[in-house]
């Protein structure tokens, strides 16, 4: 048995439309994408075969998300203007 909290994580606005997509097809929830994802990444292990990387490209291609793993520590937001 686990326990799952509740959490507020701001992430990339076509990064998270990507995800939902993927979710969506899958047919589970965004926090169980998330948790699968996050558990084989920590064991070194690749989250998705090749059919599901091709569904990510058409959902990348869909939503404009034009950013790679080398993005990932260079990610700046916009001045929101306050």
């Amino acid at each position: 048995m686990i326990e799952r909290v509740q959490t507020g994580v701001r992430l990339e606005k076509r990064l998270l439309k990507v995800l939902k997509g993927l979710a969506e097809l899958k047919d589970l929830s965004l926090g169980d994408l998330l948790e699968g994802i996050v558990l084989h990444s920590f064991e070194g292990k690749a989250p998705f075969d090749t059919e599901t990387l091709k569904a990510i490209e058409d959902l990348k291609r869909v939503y404009g998300l034009d950013l790679t793993a080398a993005d990932s520590h260079k990610l700046k937001e916009k001045d929101d203007g306050r």
